[in-house]
């Protein structure tokens, strides 16, 4: 064997867990399962369904997508030469196969991630593909299974990667819905933006012996906490111990435990009643069902080719790497100085009913212009003593569990929910990894996907990774001036494609991550401008501003139908996918 020979001309391989020295034949037989020690190799997509399918019944879904490089993003290689490497080293147009096929005779749609292409990050295209594959999926009322192996979010992509969690999870969601079986087999590895959304939010979760799953990596919880990890930590007995799968199931007996999930289904399966087509009600209704995906308060210039007007001042034109930096500024106000200035008669309501209360995270009932609504928001604090008892604003699962809790009763009392996003992320410690962060933000961003409660969402400092998202599913998302929203910190981007951390600066300026950028990519509906110099140097007018854009953007929600509201927050959602993408890219 030499060096450079590819992996399928190989006569030998050496085992990553014991270092035996393996004859390949031997162990493609064994489904590149070790022998000596049961090491699991890592598989590509193509031969993960060869494994996995009846023969002869796999069907290819179309993966032709438009080329999309949303946000032209450069760092020391331009992101298309990047996408035209990994299609030649893997021979795939993307991270993910999906197709139709039997297990056992069973009929599914499955989506197989690939992590040989660019780390099996979600994109724009990997999550149009996987919601495609879920829709089919509903089509043909037949199960869906996905095989995840993925590193997290695409950077290269920005905050339009991030939205891809929410577009797969109410994809998801609709499946629930329609009482259809949805399972995710997690292998090894499966972070990130992956984790907390569609590979933790399905129906049953199994993972496979030697996968490893988790919100943030070990290598990131390390140099956060700087401790050292437990022994074992987030690999697939670690995450059944902690009760976050449903089984851990050896490779060789992976298709049967399919086989054995889906007759069962099957055969509790009800007849399905015919759904009578309901013709809209008005007008309104009418341009919902047939038109555009807008919210009625959302006006022109919420479609896709426009950019929002600020409200207030005209901003003045800042560089990326200082919006981050006046975002993370200590005096900015926070979500409980805003719920004093904003909000009337605010009462705090506390805790997960699980064990915990987060402080990370404050929510309650309040009054905003006469009406009841529920906030949530996250809290950093000014201090640094107020910082660390806040975690700075990074939430626990506990944190997320709250406020899951508080959305659902909202909901049940009929009340708006406003949320105030502001961390640099979930939680990422250890103990966080043991109490299911990654499936507690998802369980968030499913849930509020069909919220049947008008949400309005507002980044105020730092959008931070899934841990922002999971407050920021909304029919409306607002976004303060100097506010940032990101699929990851400018450090954490620099120090993964750049040299070194030095290069954070320029990894801001290419993640487009400021109200502007967002704005003409349509992550964010409006912005709202704060006086002239920041909003630390005058909160009450900024308080000010905001209550008048919260109003005039929750108003006309409430005139919305609870279905038709779910209906259009789904739509604004689902045009994020490759097609828009690629019509997004716009001048720096």
């Amino acid at each position: 064997m030499t060096a450079t020979a590819p992996r399928e001309e190989q006569l030998w391989s050496r085992c990553a867990g014991c270092a035996s020295l393996l004859y390949r034949k031997r162990l493609r037989r064994n489904l590149d399962v070790c022998p000596e020690c049961g090491e699991h190799a890592r598989l590509g997509a193509p031969e993960r369904l060869r494994q996995l399918v009846d023969p002869g019944s796999l069907r290819p879904l179309p993966d032709h997508l438009p080329e999309a490089d949303p946000i032209d993003f450069v760092d020391v290689l331009p992101y298309p030469h990047r996408l035209t490497g990994a299609r030649a080293s893997t021979g795939l147009a993307e991270g993910v196969v999906c197709a139709t096929a039997t297990i056992g005779g069973h009929p599914v749609v499955l989506a197989v991630m690939d992590f040989r292409f660019l780390g099996g990050s979600l994109g724009c295209a990997v999550g149009e593909l996987i919601t495609r594959a879920a829709e089919r999926a509903l089509d043909d009322r037949t199960p869906l299974v996905l095989v995840t192996a993925s590193g997290g979010a695409r950077m290269q992509e920005g905050a339009l990667s991030l939205m891809q969690m929410a577009s797969v999870s109410q994809a998801i969601a609709a499946l629930r819905e329609a009482g259809l079986l949805t399972v995710s087999v997690l292998t090894d590895p499966t972070y990130g933006g992956v984790a907390a959304s569609f590979a933790t939010n399905t129906d049953l979760v199994l993972a496979e012996s030697g996968a490893r799953m988790g919100f943030a990596g070990p290598r990131v919880i390390r140099q956060i906490t700087g401790r050292a990890l437990p022994e074992g930590f987030q690999t697939a007995d670690f995450l059944l111990r902690h009760g976050q799968v449903d089984m851990v199931v050896q490779r060789r007996s992976l298709r049967g435990r399919l086989m054995a999930l889906l007759a069962a289904t099957r055969v509790g399966r009800p007849a399905r009643a015919p759904v009578p087509r309901q013709e809209p009600a008005s007008r309104r209704e009418r341009l919902a069902a047939d038109g555009p995906a807008l919210p009625p308060s959302a006006g022109p210039a919420a479609h896709e080719d426009a950019v929002t007007p600020v409200a207030g001042d005209t901003p003045a034109v800042r560089d990326a790497w200082d919006t981050v930096r006046m975002a993370r500024h200590p005096g900015r106000p926070t979500t409980l100085d805003y719920l004093d200035s904003v909000f009337d008669g605010f009462v705090e309501l506390h805790g997960d009913r699980l064990g915990a209360d987060c402080p990370a995270i404050v929510g309650g009932v309040a009054r905003l212009g006469g009406r009841h609504v529920m906030v949530i928001g996250h809290q950093k604090g000014h201090t640094t003593a107020e910082l660390v008892a806040r975690n700075f604003g990074m939430a626990s699962p506990a944190g997320h569990r709250k406020a899951l809790r508080l959305m659902r009763l909202a909901a049940r009392l009929g009340l708006p929910v406003v949320t105030l996003v502001d961390t640099p992320g979930a939680d990422p410690g250890v103990r966080a990894e043991e109490q299911g962060q990654a499936a507690a933000i998802a369980e968030n961003i499913l849930t509020l996907t069909v919220l049947p409660t008008p949400v309005l969402a507002v980044i105020t400092g730092e959008g931070g990774s899934g841990g922002a998202l999971a407050l920021a599913v909304a029919d409306r998302v607002l976004m303060l001036e100097n506010a940032v929203y990101s699929v990851i910190s400018p450090e954490g981007c620099a120090a993964i494609l750049w040299p070194d951390r030095s290069a954070a600066p320029q990894a801001a300026r290419a993640l487009r991550l400021t109200a502007p950028d967002l704005c003409r990519l349509g992550v964010v509906d409006e912005v709202v401008a704060e006086p002239s110099s920041a909003a630390h140097d005058d909160p009450a007018e900024t308080a000010h501003r905001l209550r008048a854009a919260l109003l005039a953007n929750l108003l006309p929600l409430l005139d919305v139908p609870p279905a038709m509201l779910v209906r259009l927050r789904r739509q604004r959602f689902r045009r994020f996918g490759a097609n828009r993408a690629a019509a997004r890219v716009g001048p720096r």
